[in-house]
């Protein structure tokens, strides 16, 4: 905590909020001191998201005080929130791509009278803004350039300076501000969360990564089903003890691993390369194992499992998956048993206005009634199987994905492929998103899969992820994949190196 943290900004005490028969906040309590990084944790549909929207005035609650600076604090609205000193940066950069740099930072107070914009007065709030969350000495982008054109780290620092020039921000929420970055962009964010604090700004921050949380926060407070568990100092508080917290039960072994046996290839890729990329792809995938592929964000490794999935073109190289030899379309694939677990949860891999039941099926109904009839009965007692078997926290197979947390929606995407019988499985970033305790359970069901004579290749940019599940890992740099290697014999210090080139 920075030596400006003299005194209580935010004091929430007895919040709560409900959806209908839905208790979504009972009784919660966070308080925010000048300064500080205050950790907000729990498991998807802890609450966090909830509070948050209440704290950004996109929600009211139904019941509590809340309290900035010892008056009375209701925001009515995300734009009352921010003139009050409350800026809220969600998960996904929201911009607006045709406008310039300046134009979003600005936007809905752009500078200027009768109509007319003053640029130059504009130009000076947004280069101002901009240097607050710049490293010391680095020159400020160009501010008429138009803000689709820049990378993810840039945008999400483009929203903090929105969020920082909107009004005299007190508190800044960050909502999984690292999901979409790559190690040196979480360098240069951390560095600024720093920088602002130093500031007397408090920032709340919110993380699925406890190795994020233990380095950046001074204090954390933990939700679980909604109610308040513990709040406490970051120091001393061990990793176990937050997951214990968090998940309300011992994970004992975060990585579980099981007898492995690899076994035949089923999948070999001689300089592989696609339309763009890859560029160049060669490795073998046995039965029995689980091989990773890190790398950084753009290095190509999705575009490889979807060229391998036959989603996107294979323009040369040699490619075998099982007997099959060359491209095959995804419903080839799918007959051949290889399954892909798209990184884009709700784009590609999930029906979210249908039910669980139709969503585990909906790629195999043959299964589900003669004469290519669906019997309702059928379809339901199989998805419980699935419910039940990756323990998933639902009301049953009529309920929709979209009510699922981030955590369950994945688990579904999981029972999907376990349905249609895949034994080869392709996963893009299967726990992007996923609290601590269903990551648990996602790392169980890939050992068990794998501990069965299942095949696993794996994409992920959580490093102690690769190392923990996998049997051997492989770096794609710039589009080239490089031998894979067994992951004992690797570090994250290792492949981050070999990542960056």
């Amino acid at each position: 905590m920075s030596e400006s943290a003299a005194h209580e900004l935010l004091h929430v005490a007895g919040l709560s909020k409900s959806f209908g028969a839905t208790k979504a906040l009972d009784g919660v309590e966070l308080t925010l001191h000048a300064g500080e990084v205050h950790a907000l944790l729990g498991e998807n549909g802890a609450g966090k998201s909830t509070l948050l929207k209440i704290l950004a005035g996109t929600q009211r609650a139904d019941s509590g005080t809340l309290e900035l600076s010892g008056r009375p604090y209701a925001p009515s609205a995300p734009e009352h929130a921010q003139t009050l000193g409350v800026a809220f940066v969600s998960q996904e950069p929201a911009l607006c791509p045709d406008l310039s740099v300046a134009e979003n930072i600005l936007l809905g107070a752009l500078p200027g009278r009768f109509g007319w914009v003053d640029r130059a007065e504009q130009r000076r709030r947004a280069g101002a803004a901009l240097a607050r969350v710049l490293p010391e000495g680095a020159p400020l982008p160009d501010l008429a350039r138009r803000a689709g054109d820049l990378g993810q780290g840039d945008r999400q620092l483009l929203c903090l300076a929105r969020a920082l020039a909107q009004a005299e921000c007190r508190i800044l929420i960050l909502d999984e501000p690292t999901s979409t970055l790559n190690s040196n962009e979480a360098e240069r964010l951390f560095a600024v969360v720093h920088e602002l604090t130093k500031s007397g700004i408090a920032v709340l921050y919110v993380s699925h990564f406890l190795e994020e949380v233990e380095r950046i926060a001074d204090r954390y407070t933990v939700l679980r089903d909604g109610r308040f568990v513990q709040s406490g100092q970051i120091a001393g508080t061990t990793r176990s003890e937050l997951v214990k917290l968090m998940a309300g039960r011992d994970v004992q072994e975060l990585f579980p691993r099981s007898a492995r046996s690899p076994g035949e290839v089923v999948m070999d890729l001689q300089q592989l390369s696609g339309a763009n990329l890859p560029i160049s792809a060669s490795l073998t995938l046995r039965r029995g194992e689980v091989l990773g592929i890190a790398g950084l964000l753009g290095a190509g490794r999705s575009e490889l499992l979807r060229a391998i999935f036959g989603l996107e073109q294979v323009k040369s190289g040699t490619l075998r998956v099982k007997a099959l030899v060359g491209a095959a379309s995804p419903a080839r694939r799918l007959a051949q048993g290889v399954g892909l677990l798209s990184e884009d949860r709700k784009g590609e891999g999930l029906a979210e206005a249908l039910t669980l039941g139709d969503n585990i099926t909906l790629s195999k109904l043959g299964s589900l009634g003669p004469f290519g009839l669906v019997s309702p009965g059928r379809r339901a007692a199989i998805a419980q199987t699935y419910l039940s078997r990756l323990g998933v926290r639902a009301t049953g197979p009529e309920q929709l994905a979209r009510d699922l947390s981030g955590g369950n929606q994945q688990k579904i995407c999981f029972a999907r492929l376990l349905h249609h019988g895949v034994d080869v499985l392709l996963l893009d970033e299967p726990t992007r998103g996923v609290d601590v305790g269903s990551r648990a359970d996602l790392y169980r069901i890939i050992d068990e899969l794998a501990a069965h004579g299942n095949a696993v290749l794996m994409i992920s940019s959580y490093l102690p992820e690769l190392l923990g599940v996998c049997d051997r890992i492989a770096v794609m740099v710039r589009g080239r994949l490089l031998a894979a290697r067994p992951a004992s014999e690797l570090s994250e210090h290792q492949l981050l190196l070999e990542a960056t080139g």
